[in-house]
Formats: structure tokens, C-alpha cells, sequence
């Protein structure tokens, strides 16, 4: 399977890169700025760091994205850097809540 990288701005000038699976498949089978989401949302959902609001460029680009489409594609390699607990929090700042049960990745959002 091919990979495409992208970057998390991880504090000062240090970058941590992780793998989000084939882009170009991604963007042709589901709606939305796949690399803008990377790249305005991705601070918000990295595992380390607190939970925080999501900017409006973030919510902006997420409100044109398929998600479910886009959780179909979270690897085991982004579910290592990206908290999922922070993804469905994001989203749903941003005016996008995910059913309850919903699964994205191998996450599944809480019933309660």
C-alpha cells in the first residue's frame, strides 16, 4: 500500500511525521481538502499536549470533509501519533459530532 507523509508541528521547530494511507486514493474516494485537513487540524489531535479548540481554519476545512469516508482510511501507524479521543472531540467543536458507535479506525465513539 502506498503511504503519504505529512507533518505535525510538534512544539518548537521540531516536526514528527506519521503516515496517512495513499492521499490520492483518499481524495478520490472521499470529499474534501485531505491535505488541509493535515495540516490545519493535525495539532489538534496529535496524542501529546492537552485537549484544545480547534481553530476556524481547522473547522472551515472540516466541514467539507467526508468523515466517515476519511475514517475508513486511519491506519494503525496514524492511531499511533493522532488521538482519536481528540478527533472526535474536534469534530464536534467544529459542528460535526459523530454518532455514538461510529467506528473510525479501529476507534469506535463511546455509546455513553
Amino acid at each position: 500500500m502506498e503511504v503519504v507523509k505529512f507533518s505535525i508541528n510538534h512544539g518548537n521547530n521540531s516536526w514528527m511525521t506519521t503516515t496517512f494511507s495513499n492521499n490520492q486514493v483518499l481524495a478520490q474516494q472521499c470529499e474534501g481538502d485531505i491535505q488541509g485537513l493535515a495540516r490545519e487540524c493535525a495539532q489538534f489531535v496529535q496524542r501529546s499536549g492537552k485537549l484544545t479548540r480547534p481553530s476556524p481554519g481547522c473547522c472551515n476545512i472540516l466541514k467539507n470533509v467526508d468523515i466517515p469516508c476519511a475514517c475508513k482510511h486511519v491506519t494503525r501507524d496514524v492511531e499511533q501519533i493522532i488521538s482519536m479521543e481528540k478527533v472526535i472531540y474536534v469534530v464536534k467543536c467544529c459542528g460535526r459530532p459523530m454518532r455514538r458507535g461510529t467506528k473510525c479506525g479501529s476507534y469506535r465513539v463511546p455509546l455513553a
